[in-house]
């Protein structure tokens, strides 16, 4: 592999081939891997957006079906990494690939909700990508989506302990490795799983990490106000924000 290469994608490009060779039992189906199908777009965002020193990296848990599984880029909710990042690119497809859940790129009419909240409070609070991304960089922790044969998405914290181990110590490595090149102040986990999987993969190192509620329209909480809540949390941090 080309040294030439900027280092997260080094990075990334390390853990799809790690995440790949892993097996999940039922009721485990089906497993996207983004990393690899929609590498052209994850790519661009690493390269464009991923250079450090930066102050703060939050981390979401795994992609979403209408987000990151999409255009490969974390909450990556279609129109606003199009329009506001200014990210495109080819995204081919999973296989096998669900036929429920198809992988339509920057087609894709559904929104995902999550990433919808997190990137646009970004552009409210930032007005320009380059602009939040100065100081900012947002990062998943596990790459892969996983869904059961109905097409119902399976969160990796469900996973048993024997496929967790293996798997978790890969994202564990990459986290690590990320968090190395853009030496931030802090870690926030988007949601309680995130804060933990920071927790182990950083132990031992400097960086403080914290946690903000998760923008997911799952949460009842959430849905009263997410922004507002999670600026509320980032400031008690002691985040700056503009």
């Amino acid at each position: 592999m080309s040294n030439s290469q900027p280092p997260l994608v080094r990075i990334s490009r390390n853990l799809s081939r790690n995440v790949g060779s892993e097996k999940f039992a039922a009721p485990i189906s089906y497993v996207y891997n983004p990393l690899q199908y929609a590498r052209a777009p994850h790519e661009q965002y690493l390269s464009r957006y991923g250079n450090g020193p930066k102050q703060v990296v939050f981390v979401g848990m795994n992609p979403g079906p209408f987000g990151m599984a999409q255009t490969g880029v974390p909450f990556g909710e279609v129109s606003l990494v199009r329009d506001w990042m200014g990210i495109t690119g080819k995204v081919g497809r999973p296989d096998p690939e669900h036929p429920k859940r198809r992988i339509e790129g920057f087609e894709c009419k559904r929104s995902e909700v999550s990433g919808a909240r997190l990137w646009g409070w970004a552009k409210a609070r930032f007005a320009t990508a380059d602009h939040f991304f100065e100081r900012f960089f947002v990062a998943n922790y596990c790459p892969l989506v996983f869904m059961e044969e109905s097409g119902r998405n399976f969160t990796p914290d469900k996973l048993p302990a024997s496929e967790r181990e293996t798997l978790f110590a890969h994202c564990d490595r990459a986290l690590l490795a990320l968090v190395e090149q853009l030496s931030p102040q802090r870690v926030i986990g988007v949601g309680a799983f995130a804060q933990k999987a920071a927790m182990r993969a950083l132990a031992g190192t400097n960086v403080q990490i914290g946690t903000i509620l998760h923008p997911s329209p799952a949460s009842p909480v959430a849905n009263r106000g997410w922004a507002e809540q999670a600026e509320k949390q980032l400031v008690e941090q002691g985040v700056e924000l503009p």
